[in-house]
């Protein structure tokens, strides 16, 4: 007869055994779930300003603060296996020598998307409408029953108005002024319960289609004095909360 902790040890053996079989059917099983995302990306304003981006920069460079419009459904990257899609805008522009360094990529802004089931996060996108704001200024602690997306819909819906970046865009030769073939692009990462991370995929895989959309070019501008950001900024502010978008 076997001893009693030699049977715990069969049937926890048995047990693990079958639940990573398990884990492992759920995470194949994602592929069979279409995906068709689209997104809305444009250029608001982007300057170039000479100072410290940082407040622990020790020297002034020039730095660029760039402004965007958003509109995006990510609805169909949400099935029974994903726990949150991590989401992110970046700048991608060319090096200093394009012949000898490969282009430099700078992420602008990002934010968490959670599934229904995720747990609140101090970088989750919550949708933006005048009653929902209006509470989470009064209360912070409403952030945690924030929805991060309209009311009855599901999630993945992001609307973003003259958004402002949550990171300026500054090069390691310390100037980026007059940069011409820069790219505003949209990336995301499906972060799902158990499985790999999925990254963006602009190419059809299967049942998958490809992001069409969320890029738009531009170029930085010359110079522009620091006092006319701030002033700039403080009408924008002034005039609503239009940085976080428009109510849905």
């Amino acid at each position: 007869m076997h001893s009693t902790l030699t049977r715990v040890q069969n049937v926890f053996g048995f047990f693990t055994s079958v639940a990573c079989a398990v884990a492992a059917v759920i995470a194949l099983s994602v592929v069979l779930s279409p995906q068709t995302p689209s997104a809305s990306l444009a250029l608001k304003n982007v300057q170039v300003v000479k100072g410290r981006p940082h407040y622990y920069s020790t020297k002034k460079e020039e730095y660029a603060h760039v402004r965007f419009d958003l509109d995006t459904d990510l609805t169909s990257l949400f099935n029974w296996n994903t726990k949150q899609i991590f989401m992110y805008i970046t700048a991608t522009y060319p090096s200093s020598s394009p012949s000898t360094i490969p282009p430099s990529e700078v992420v602008v802004w990002d934010a968490i998307i959670p599934s229904d089931y995720a747990p609140f996060h101090p970088n989750t996108y919550i949708h933006p409408t005048s009653k929902s704001m209006t509470k989470i200024k009064k209360n912070p602690k409403s952030k945690k029953t924030a929805k991060a997306y309209p009311h009855g819909k599901s999630p993945g819906i992001v609307k973003l108005n003259d958004q402002k970046p949550k990171y300026q865009v500054t090069d390691i030769s310390g100037k980026i002024a007059s940069r011409s073939n820069a790219t505003l692009s949209l990336h995301w990462n499906v972060q799902p319960w158990v499985g790999a991370l999925v990254w963006t995929n602009r190419k059809p895989y299967g049942r998958w289609q490809g992001l069409k959309g969320g890029l738009d070019k531009f170029a930085f501008p010359a110079l522009k004095s620091s006092e006319t950001i701030k002033k700039e900024d403080l009408r924008t502010e002034t005039g609503g909360e239009r940085n976080r978008g428009s109510p849905a």
